[in-house]
């Protein structure tokens, strides 16, 4: 298959985080209707698995135990803890927290990736630079003139956990994506993000309302965080992961609260100032300092399906 061009591969994991960024209002339409944080991520990952399965049924290509042990760290970290610990958050603290604090993904994934990549994933003072202008920006836009920081711990540090699985989930990604095509990968992490979360249930009984599950607001939120969140979007993020690395591709994860911004603007109608712009400038040359501050990506680290 013909190689595309790296701009091809930005715009996926620009795709990705543009609709991330709309999710936070569904979820929360969600737990306000009645579901719990574990019912939703379920349901997604279960919608998503169902279609998944149907276009990419599994193969005969024999998996070394290692890699499924890859592939089920990858479910744990970006499937069931990921989204437990968020959805958990979404409940106890405010929305604006959570987009703020979970823009701390891509500085983990860089620490992370020193560890793990030390000559595979290169960074230096312009890409830390760069990380902490965009996270100056973020600030601005999710407090977006409001200065008044409501500190709720066990929120606050639910959102700081989903932030360290996400960027887990990105590390153990290359770890197995030379090896295996991106659909065989989001099809496995949907699978291990659907087991490990079972054991929740014995805990807190999944209950499912025929009559919950049929109101449009239900129906539609789910099949939008399933079918294009969810799938749609893990297999364009891991297209991005395995071609353009993790530090790179995870620095768009600070456009999440620009998006928000956008959209409370456009469909809730709320005030856009002056801040929450500046803070959009911040976001905007952040990335782009610290993509330009990334370097040419080494051979060893292309895109190889």
């Amino acid at each position: 298959m013909r190689e595309r061009g790296a701009g091809f591969y930005h715009g996926l994991a620009i795709a990705a985080v543009v609709i991330w960024g709309t999710t936070f209002v569904s979820t929360k339409v969600l737990l306000t209707e009645g579901l719990s944080p574990a019912a939703i991520m379920f349901l997604r990952f279960l919608i998503a698995y169902a279609v998944l399965r149907t276009v990419c049924p599994r193969n005969e290509r024999p998996v070394r135990f290692k890699d499924e042990l890859m592939f089920a760290a990858a479910g744990i970290t970006g499937g069931s803890m990921y989204f437990l610990t968020e959805n958990m958050a979404l409940q106890i603290t405010l929305v604006s927290n959570v987009a703020l604090l979970l823009t701390t993904s891509p500085i983990m994934t860089v620490l992370l990736s020193r560890l793990f990549f030390r000559r595979t994933e290169p960074f230096g003072r312009p890409v830390v630079l760069g990380m902490l202008v965009a996270l100056a920006g973020v600030a601005l836009v999710v407090y977006n003139g409001n200065f008044i920081l409501q500190i709720r711990p066990w929120g606050d540090l639910l959102t700081l956990t989903a932030a360290l699985m996400w960027a887990f989930y990105n590390i153990v990604l290359k770890k197995i994506d030379r090896r295996y095509t991106t659909l065989e990968i989001t099809r496995k992490v949907f699978f291990y993000g659907l087991a490990t979360l079972l054991p929740v249930f014995f805990f807190t009984p999944l209950r499912l309302d025929a009559e919950l599950l049929l109101r449009p607001a239900v129906w539609g939120n789910l099949l939008f965080l399933g079918l294009v969140a969810s799938l749609f979007c893990f297999v364009i993020w891991n297209m991005a992961v395995k071609r353009l690395g993790t530090v790179r591709t995870n620095n768009y994860i600070y456009f999440v609260p620009l998006v928000a911004l956008a959209s409370s603007a456009l469909v809730l109608h709320e005030t856009v100032t002056v801040v929450a712009l500046a803070g959009a400038v911040l976001i905007l040359g952040g990335v782009y300092a610290a993509e330009k501050g990334g370097g040419t990506k080494p051979k060893n680290d292309a895109y190889d399906e």
